[in-house]
């Protein structure tokens, strides 16, 4: 079959990614090792910093200018009675990202942030900046949620994005989403890239009760029934089990690896976009970096997949980016002290050496 334009987009852009920088992360590792303080004190502070010197290529780090992007799109899966709110809660949440009435906002506010939503795909129109797939994807228990070119769309349009927020001179990202029913669908696409038992993966998102994640699971395992997508191709589960928001987080996954760019990963929803971004180009998971463990229980087979350990582990299920935003801050402190400390020799004092 012959590949279509955005199939070609994509596999053009996926061949622009490369591995990190080994020797700016060498000599990241060797200022960290030069600092008047016990070494690798400052634990995986010191791990992630030397992981954005391989990002960005140098061991200059920069972390001034910081976007979080909250991706909103709507899933026709609601229907099936798999969530505790409907599906109009969406674009509520959404509108309120731009008068500042959301946790993420507030966060974001005080940690120095800009905060951008995006429409990726709600079901309604709103103040949100319209990068509309469709009004929300199918209800993926009766028909695949999107087709294939959405998918792409999706994923491209994260692309996207992550090379404006570059072009505009940020220095990191940091991902977010809002869509009622996105547990459902991050869930489905995790169990299948993992080859995991769709009960290991699924958790209660925003407060169902036993009954219903029950409901929960039989219809994702009616919709992997019904639609039978192919693990061995993301793109077929995104389209298939997935969501707007999801291939778009993907895409900004793929945009970071492609324009040189750390992205913060939040909780479950964002690390089951990644994990479909990694299964397009392993090398993506060297631009990654995972600020949390959700209370969602598949998040922890996914970070062990990507090959991350998150920093922070709260017990947070709130989503927006919420917890990329609480570790920033951590990170900030951390790339000042790699900055501006002095070194041992400097203050003629005799060098810790490692332990052996």
């Amino acid at each position: 079959m012959k590949a279509t334009r955005q199939e070609e987009e994509l596999q053009r852009l996926l061949e622009m990614i490369r591995p990190g920088d080994g020797a700016a992360k060498e000599e990241a590792s060797r200022r960290w090792d030069s600092i008047a303080k016990p070494l690798h004190s400052l634990g995986k502070l010191e791990r992630d910093i030397i992981r954005i010197a391989g990002i960005q290529r140098t061991a200059a780090v920069r972390l001034e200018k910081k976007a979080l992007l909250v991706l909103c799109a709507d899933n026709g899966v609601v229907e099936e009675g798999v969530t505790q709110t409907g599906q109009e809660v969406t674009a509520i949440v959404a509108e309120n990202f731009l008068t500042g009435n959301t946790s993420a906002a507030i966060m974001a506010k005080k940690a120095g942030v800009d905060l951008f939503p995006i429409d990726m795909g709600m079901a309604a129109d709103t103040q949100v900046p319209d990068y509309k797939v469709a009004y929300g994807t199918r209800n993926m228990a009766k028909e695949p949620a999107m087709t294939r070119e959405q998918a792409l769309q999706a994923v491209l349009t994260g692309i996207r994005l992550a090379k404006e927020k570059k072009e505009e001179g940020y220095d990191l990202l940091a991902v977010g989403e809002m869509g009622i029913g996105n547990t459902t669908t991050s869930s489905a696409v995790s169990s299948l890239l993992l080859g995991r038992e769709i009960q290991e993966m699924t958790g209660r998102g925003a407060g169902l009760t036993s009954q219903g994640l029950e409901r929960k699971i039989r219809v994702i395992r009616e919709a992997i029934r019904r639609n039978r997508p192919d693990p061995s191709d993301s793109l077929d589960v995104l389209a298939k089990v997935g969501g707007f928001d999801l291939a778009g987080l993907a895409g900004v996954c793929l945009g970071g690896a492609v324009y040189g760019i750390p992205v913060v990963l939040d909780g479950f929803i964002s690390g089951a976009a990644a994990l479909a971004a990694v299964r397009l180009c392993p090398t993506v998971r060297e631009y990654l970096i995972a600020s949390h463990v959700s209370k969602e229980p598949g998040m922890r087979a996914i970070l062990a997949e990507l090959e991350l350990e998150a920093a922070l582990d709260c017990g947070l299920c709130l989503g927006e980016g919420t917890g990329a935003l609480l570790y920033l801050p951590a990170l900030l402190m951390a790339e000042e002290v790699y900055r501006s400390m002095s070194t041992f020799s400097e203050n003629q004092i005799e060098e810790y050496q490692e332990l052996t």
